[in-house]
């Protein structure tokens, strides 16, 4: 027999027999040749080639099992390869295996596999049995999962610190605004000018008050607010900050014009408080200082299994929960007692369209204008539930409050201070936080607004949903673009305030743009804008 392959490739495969082109005696010569096609041979390749592979897999699975389960492997391998019986059985198998395998037992695995690579190879070498196979499974598996949740609280704690800190180029402008003050007349002098003093008690004027100990934060509000007014020259800004604040709150607004605005920066140590603010003042501080110490403690104990638990532990060692400048709202009205209508402003806001019918709203003889409704719809809230702030676990609460209702946002709000004169709001503040003080610190979560919802019950007028969209603090803010261009102020209530790294991208812009990039100082510092 004799094969004829051709050069050119493949494509003819001739066989012939020994005798071909010989005749018999009597007979024509002839050729016994056959030829199969390369049309015929390649697709039988391709099948070869895909069920081959799958076919040594299954194999070799069998010989593996069939190590420990059979005594001669050959015996096994005939019957598996083609029976699909024992699959079910060794499902069930490998169920049972790995709920009997308890997590107590897993933690105490202290020679524990950290990768499947080395459990294939030690499950290869040493021959284990499903059962092993199952328990080394669970134990190797049960360790990352513990591995992965510590990692997520750690990056939620270096989250939270990150939101804590003061920026280098903050402390920077505020280092270069001191100097300043001490080496340049023009930051020293008076605000403001003399001229305008009489229009810091004059009612018919717009009057905005600020507490805050943000030089920045304070410019990029102030510049937002005038910017987008339609009557700039009736805007008086109040601005109260703490002592060491102070000398660079007053250099930056000595050296930096807001068109015909009139701007006051006041500290809290030329105010000629009262006994009995002061007696207040320092009770509020002393319980925030228990409740800080309290919750230090529990952090350090934390085992990072609770993640609702842990984020209230870092809310409640936030700078803000013991801030005297956040704590000083309640006494709005002792610190401008000549004035009978004002707007609150909070220091991470922006404003983005004109605020001057805020002062011609009519609050119906309440004490406050603010959003409580959302413009999210009827069964959403613009900002949290009276859930998310109290313990509804406590009979004192669950008695006297609605957990699904709405809270009313902070951090733009309009006051009749005439009218809140007349109620009993700061002594109610003061009453629910001896409560709380009594109950152990359990009637809420840490935090400024608890107390205030309380106290404010009953004199709280709602106002249109876009005058105030919060949220913008959080870390991915869902709020609509349409709504953002549409709202009076947005405010970027939470850790991620956009003067810091963590601050969220898609919305920082709004902020940077109103920072003054031209200023010498805020180049020298590089702050972002």
């Amino acid at each position: 027999m004799k094969f004829y392959i051709s050069t050119t490739g493949i494509k003819r495969l001739t066989i012939s027999s020994a005798g071909a082109g010989k005749g018999t005696p009597g007979s024509p010569a002839t050729v016994a040749t056959r030829r199969i096609s390369g049309r015929t041979v390649m697709p039988l390749l391709l099948v070869l080639a895909l069920v081959l592979p799958f076919l040594f897999v299954r194999i070799a699975v069998i010989v593996l099992d069939s190590a420990t389960a059979c005594s001669s492997t050959l015996d096994c391998v005939g019957w598996r390869i083609f029976s699909g019986g024992d699959e079910s059985t060794l499902r069930e198998e490998l169920a049972r295996a790995l709920l009997e395998a308890k997590d107590g037992d897993l933690n105490n695995n202290e020679q524990g596999i950290e990768s499947f690579n080395q459990l294939v190879q030690e499950m290869t070498l040493k021959q284990h049995d499903v059962k092993s196979f199952a328990f080394k499974t669970k134990a190797m598996l049960s360790r990352m999962e513990h591995k992965v949740q510590s990692a997520r609280q750690r990056e939620l704690v270096y989250w939270h610190l990150a939101s804590h800190g003061v920026p280098k180029s903050i402390h920077c402008l505020c280092l270069k605004l001191a100097e300043e003050y001490a080496v340049n007349a023009i930051a020293r002098s008076r605000l403001p000018p003399p001229e305008y003093v009489s229009r810091l008690s004059d009612r018919s004027f717009h009057h905005l008050v600020l507490l805050t100990d943000n030089v920045l934060a304070a410019s990029v509000v102030i510049s937002s607010t005038v910017q987008k007014s339609a009557k700039p020259e009736k805007l008086i800004f109040h601005i109260v900050t703490d002592k060491k604040t102070y000398t660079p709150m007053h250099a930056w607004f000595a050296i930096n014009s807001f068109q015909s605005a009139v701007v006051e920066v006041k500290g809290l140590h030329q105010y000629d408080w009262s006994q009995e603010v002061n007696v207040g003042v320092k009770e509020m501080l002393e319980i925030l200082r228990q409740i800080w110490r309290r919750y230090y403690r529990n952090l350090k104990e934390d085992d990072f299994e609770s993640d609702g638990e842990h984020k209230r532990l870092l809310a409640a060692l936030s700078p803000s929960c013991l801030s005297l400048m956040n704590l000083l709202r309640i006494y709005i009205p002792e610190l401008f007692p000549d004035l009978d209508k004002i707007v609150f402003l909070d220091d991470d806001i922006v404003v983005q369209h004109d605020l001057s019918s805020l002062w011609e709203l009519d609050l119906n003889g309440n004490v406050v204008g603010a959003v409580v409704n959302s413009w999210c719809g009827d069964n959403c809230c613009p900002g949290r539930t009276y859930s998310d702030y109290f313990n509804f676990s406590h009979p004192i609460i669950s008695s006297n409050f609605d957990r699904d209702r709405c809270a009313w946002l902070y951090g733009m709000n309009v006051f009749d201070l005439e009218a809140w004169r007349q109620t009993n709001i700061t002594e109610t503040y003061h009453q629910w936080l001896k409560l709380n003080q009594k109950s152990g610190l359990t009637l809420w979560h840490p935090g400024i607004v608890p107390p205030a919802l309380i106290a404010f019950e009953g004199h709280v007028h709602p106002i249109d949903p876009l005058w105030h969209v919060a949220g913008l603090g959080s870390r991915s803010p869902e709020v609509p673009k349409d709504i953002l261009e549409a709202a009076s102020v947005i405010h970027f209530s939470g850790p991620s305030k956009p003067w810091l790294e963590i601050g969220c991208p898609e919305v920082r812009g709004l902020w940077n743009k109103h920072v003054n990039s031209s200023n010498k100082f805020v180049r020298q510092c590089r702050i972002m804008g």
